[in-house]
């Protein structure tokens, strides 16, 4: 009773703390994905969802509205105040997602101190993915899903199963381009329950063998004289008997003391397996058709993962934290005496790999895959000093250890806070800010059509300035939109001057450019004369052509 009293004013500590800690880290400047989510859901709630881009100079390209539900929700709080009520909910969801993280693993665990300090750790690592995109709140719900899963085989309580099919539903209208990486989450679980049925097999088929040889045995056995060859057909079944005895021990000490993985055999797996279907049939509950069942499968047919960053392969020797993560968990796992299910390895190996196959996955290594890393250290715990747990829990909830902590998250939040104050939500040294002011100005928007970076495109457009390119790819990506013109491969040339800029400008009927002034094609349009500079500040340049030839 004297330590349940102390884990809940532990827990009810590390939750203030963690509301503390995710104030100060949680990134002020925005990133350039929510400028077009601000558009789109004012377009939304003025116009409803018409599957058709507006903010384009292009005519007729398709959208799928993939985040729609977010979108809404960002221009809701914009209309209320502006940038300021963004960041705020990024605070907040970024708090809901710490404190899921903390008390998912605290109940699966059964500890509540380790994942204080896992997941303060891991939300400082993973502090970039955690801003205003629609992500934010599929980690929060990607968290939930692994409780929900081990609850349910755990209970097989209703409530769970419910909840395993509310969250899909959420995902299909929140963020549909993650949709199919909620099954994902299954795989662990369904794997394990069949791995578990070809052991229960093996076993049963050794039994069959046994009594087969056995029952040889006695036919022999029965005769009073057996010739040469029955002598040997009899020592050949009393050898297969005593292997066949000899391998069933073994598989029964296997399954019961296991070396290091645990194989579980869950019945509720079954009842798993049928929530998983009926979930997949939730991505029809969404205006925007199969979006959330073909988004991922065009993405990965197109082009553009092959040129946006958080789509490539993680380069370890620059991602450190993440190394340092893998490397941790790798060792914990081969070098501790912790047996762990079958499910946990297949979980923090598929976590792993898909980080290494994208960048962007490693954010649910860190806030999934730490579920692992904590089911370890506990196990550590509970092996070597089980009585040490409830004597830092004694220290950590008395007046004096409560007063250091508060002292020192309070004291890292103001710090923060005072570094950011002067800080621009948004960056002018990454969004042409003055650039557009310029353009708004000086330029007729119906006359021009302007081609731009990017990385800046959805700023652009939130300016009401129509682009050639913005950071929604598959926008421009003819796996999306049909067209002959891969739009977003030609900027990508364009850009890098591995094509001939003059004839893609000529194609698409650029008559003015905005670029940043340290790029490639900026050195090169310097040299060019028929490219005149209308304006120029450190970071960002405009041009007009002075020969334009019209788009065919």
């Amino acid at each position: 009773m004297e330590e349940k009293k102390l884990n809940i004013k532990f827990m009810v500590i590390s939750i203030i703390c963690i509301c503390l800690f995710m104030i100060a880290i949680v990134p002020k400047q925005l990133q350039n994905d929510t400028f077009y989510t601000i558009k789109l859901g004012e377009l939304i709630l003025n116009n409803g969802i018409d599957m058709q881009e507006h903010f384009a100079w292009h005519q007729g390209l398709p959208y799928t509205y993939p985040h729609w539900l977010y979108d809404i929700f960002i221009f809701f709080l914009y209309s209320i105040g502006g940038f300021g009520p963004i960041y705020l909910s990024s605070i907040v969801l970024g708090i809901i997602l710490g404190i899921t993280i903390y008390l998912t693993n605290v109940k699966l665990t059964k500890n509540s101190v380790i994942p204080f300090f896992t997941t303060i750790l891991i939300l400082y690592i993973g502090k970039d993915f955690i801003t205003a995109r629609a992500q934010l709140v599929t980690f929060i719900l990607f968290v939930l899903t692994i409780y929900f899963i081990e609850k349910f085989l755990e209970t097989k309580k209703l409530r769970y199963a419910i909840g395993l099919i509310i969250i899909p539903a959420l995902i299909a209208n929140v963020h549909a381009a993650v949709f199919p990486f909620y099954f994902v989450l299954y795989l662990p679980y369904i794997g394990e329950f069949f791995i578990s049925f070809f052991t229960e097999n093996t076993d049963l088929i050794t039994k069959i063998l046994l009594k087969s040889d056995e029952l040889e045995i006695r036919k022999l056995e029965k005769k009073e004289n057996l010739n040469p060859k029955e002598q040997k057909k009899l020592a050949l079944y009393q050898t297969r008997v005593e292997k066949n005895k000899i391998r069933l021990e073994e598989i029964k000490n296997t399954v019961k003391e296991p070396y290091k993985i645990v194989i579980e055999k869950n019945n509720n797996a079954v009842w798993l397996l049928i929530i998983m279907i009926i979930a997949g049939l939730t991505g029809l509950l969404t205006p925007i058709g199969d979006t959330p069942y073909t988004y991922l499968i065009h993405t990965m047919q197109g082009t553009t993962t092959h040129n946006i960053s958080e789509h490539l392969p993680i380069i370890l020797y620059n991602s450190k934290y993440i190394f340092g993560f893998i490397i941790a968990a790798v060792c914990l796992i081969a070098f501790t005496k912790v047996k762990l299910k079958m499910s946990d390895i297949f979980l923090i190996g598929g976590l792993i790999f898909l980080t290494i196959m994208s960048r962007r996955q490693s954010s649910l290594l860190l806030f999934v895959g730490v579920l692992v890393i904590n089911k370890i250290l506990s196990e550590l715990i509970e092996m070597y000093d089980k009585d040490g747990v409830k004597e830092v829990l004694k220290y950590l909830t008395s007046i004096i250890a409560q007063i250091i902590i508060f002292t020192i998250f309070v004291a890292f939040m103001m710090l923060s806070l005072y570094k950011i104050k002067d800080e621009q939500i948004v960056n002018d040294k990454s969004y042409p800010v003055e650039a557009s002011e310029y353009i708004l100005n000086n330029l007729d928007l119906n006359q021009i059509k302007l081609f731009n970076e990017y990385n800046f495109g959805s700023y652009l457009l939130y300016r009401g300035i129509p682009v050639f390119i913005d950071s929604r790819a598959d926008v421009y990506d003819p796996q999306f939109n049909g067209w002959e013109d891969d739009i977003f491969r030609d900027f990508i040339n364009i850009i890098d001057v591995n094509t001939d800029y003059d004839e893609k400008f000529d194609h698409y009927g650029i008559t003015h450019l905005i670029i940043y002034t340290n790029s490639t094609l900026n050195k090169v349009l310097k040299k060019d004369a028929n490219y005149l500079e209308l304006y120029k500040d450190s970071n960002f340049i405009i041009y007009e052509r002075l020969n334009v030839q019209k788009g065919e």
